[in-house]
């Protein structure tokens, strides 16, 4: 007959207890060992490790709740820490947010000093999204922490909302915490009211509140220039706030300066800012910077080579990654990952793309095809659009197009990089209407995708469908009105056709509040001063625009402004330089002829 499951439990605990005394007595009848030193005891007796045994087997068998019952009936009785937390992880692999939150109160109610036990129960409320209940256990937190590592757990204070929708509220209880700090109330730690301003402004950051942001960064900084996690904080905040930058340059300034270590992280980080705002000749210097100070660092080499390419550089770009292909093979652990959680064969197959990419850009088309070759993996869209784009290059248009077609589909969004691709071959051949064919395609298979409208106003404005172009870019503007790209198109066609000049402005100005410092934007800006007569103002903001990006296309419009303006000379200048740069761009060769500027 089959017996019961809990007789055979009873059975299971009888038989390790024969087992033990059977142990036992052999160990007694063996010659006498040395002494052994004295060791700590666990509180746990024979019949509770019997009944946390069943635990587990309860556990493992799908019964958490009999396993959790266990567990933290055990840790009330022994005031355990161990089994506080085990309850505790048995409620949360469970799913049981409501056992978890229970087991979590009552191990801090049990061991009030218990570090651990306040963390679980702000992780299980942020967790079940009750966040304004966490305000309590923080303070306690913060109370417990070690005065050495409070600085460490202030900073860290963010990481426990990181994914509650509500930032808002997330920030409201943040606030809270961190009052007796920002107040002043607690003045003998420093450190510590340093980090609470700074954590403070990356809630801030994170609630839509730049302006508030910035305050508690520079709150941070006039205690201590030196704070990285202020100056981690200005790196973050300085795509929605320009003056944020200012902050990153006093940590780099200030003496005595940081480690070399946190300073060259630091610049790299302000360097990928930069990028990300289309800077590329402002980062470049930080770039080569790092280079130079600390040239094993792979990433900066990467990172220069990049922006080389962007500025028209094929051979600094060459040199710049080829010594980062250098330094991952010198590290020799071909499993070792990067930061972003690239492997170095990943890491290699951006710099052959790259490679290829300069070498394209310098028409040797052979070495662009070599470095393409070298890729692990050669069926990927990235290296496949590479090839397509040198046959374009090469006239070879309809061969191109033919090899992008033949790229497997095997998910929505390398179908919609396939059209993007496409797009872009027939772009840069000019061939607006094919390429207009192709995203009205595109349109249809990936409705109300932004990007892809976006792109088709872009040709629609070239086939001189302007009223069809506004349409689309309304239309972006409705789906996301965050799409700064948008209100930048439309305020610069208007611009450039001497219409509506004051809602071109405002709607470029838009632009710049979504995307504070884009060198385009900017350039933009200077190009509806200048249609509406401001050439002061429009040579300022091209002027700035062309220092942080030297753009064939703001060269032009620079180049333009300063010619009528009657400054001849630095005109042709910044026109050489473009030139030289990019004598193909459409845009340039324009002005130059319209201007006739002789260079």
């Amino acid at each position: 007959m089959p017996l019961s499951r809990p007789l055979m439990l009873m059975l299971l605990a009888a038989g390790l207890l024969y087992g033990a005394a059977a142990v036992a007595q052999t160990r007694a009848e063996a010659p006498a060992a040395p002494v052994p030193p004295p060791v700590d005891n666990s509180r746990i007796d024979a019949p509770l490790f019997y009944e946390l045994l069943i635990g587990e087997m309860e556990l493992r068998d799908g019964d958490g709740g009999t396993a959790y019952e266990i567990y933290l009936d055990a840790a009330r009785r022994l005031r355990d820490e161990n089994l506080f937390q085990r309850a505790t992880d048995i409620a949360i692999q469970a799913r049981a947010g409501e056992q978890a939150l229970a087991a979590a109160r009552a191990w801090s109610q049990t061991l009030p000093k218990s570090l651990d036990a306040g963390r679980y129960e702000v992780q299980i409320l942020a967790g079940m999204g009750r966040v304004r209940e966490a305000v309590e256990p923080l303070k306690r937190v913060i109370s417990l922490v070690p005065p050495a590592d409070r600085v460490g757990a202030i900073a860290a204070l963010p990481r426990y909302f990181a994914r509650n929708t509500d930032a808002k509220e997330s920030l409201a209880v943040v606030e809270q915490v961190l009052q007796p700090y920002t107040s002043g109330r607690i003045a003998d730690e420093p450190a510590s009211t340093v980090a609470a301003w700074a954590a403070l402004g990356r809630m801030r950051l994170a609630a839509g509140d730049a302006a508030g942001s910035l305050d508690a960064l520079q709150r941070a900084q006039a205690l201590d220039p030196r704070s990285e996690s202020a100056a981690v904080l200005a790196v973050e905040l300085m795509p929605k706030e320009p003056r944020a930058e200012d902050a990153i340059k006093r940590f780099l300034a200030a003496e005595p300066p940081a480690t070399a270590a946190v300073r060259q992280a630091l610049r790299l980080m302000y360097a990928r800012a930069l990028a990300g705002q289309q800077r590329y000749a402002d980062a470049v210097p930080l770039l080569e910077q790092i280079t130079r100070e600390t040239p094993e660092l792979a990433d900066a080499w990467l990172a220069l080579g990049a922006l080389r390419l962007e500025l028209k550089q094929p051979q600094a770009a060459e040199l710049a990654l080829k010594t980062y292909l250098e330094r991952i093979d010198a590290t020799g652990n071909t499993d070792e990952e990067a930061e972003d959680g690239a492997t170095p064969t990943q890491r290699r197959a951006q710099a052959y793309l790259l490679l290829a990419q300069a070498a394209e850009q310098r028409r040797d088309f052979a070495a662009a095809d070599a470095w393409l070759s070298r890729v692990e993996d050669p069926d990927q869209l990235a290296v496949q659009a590479r090839r397509a784009s040198l046959l374009a290059r090469q006239g070879k248009l309809e061969q191109a197009r033919a090899l992008l077609r033949q790229i497997p589909e095997r998910s929505p969004e390398v179908a919609r990089a396939k059209l993007l691709a496409e797009t872009q071959l027939l772009r840069e051949a000019q061939q607006w209407t094919a390429a207009r064919e192709v995203l009205v395609q595109a349109n249809a298979k990936f409705p109300d995708d932004v990007d892809l409208l976006y792109e088709q106003a872009m040709l629609d404005e070239k086939l001189g469908r302007v009223d069809e172009m506004e349409v689309l870019l309304r239309r972006v503007i409705a789906l996301k009105p965050s799409y700064h790209h948008a209100y930048n198109a439309l305020g610069y066609s208007l611009a450039d056709r001497n219409l509506r000049l004051p809602e071109a402005r405002e709607l470029i100005r838009k632009a710049l509040e979504l995307a504070p410092g884009d060198p385009f934007l900017v350039d933009s800006l200077g190009w509806v001063e200048y249609r509406m007569g401001n050439r002061d103002e429009a040579i300022k903001w091209l002027r700035q625009a062309f220092q942080a990006r030297p753009d064939p296309e703001i060269a032009a419009h620079l180049g333009e402004v300063l010619w009528v303006a009657g400054q001849r000379d630095e005109a042709r200048r910044v026109l050489r330089e473009a030139r030289n740069r990019d004598a193909a761009n459409e845009v340039l060769k324009e002005t130059l002829a319209r201007l006739k500027v002789d260079l």
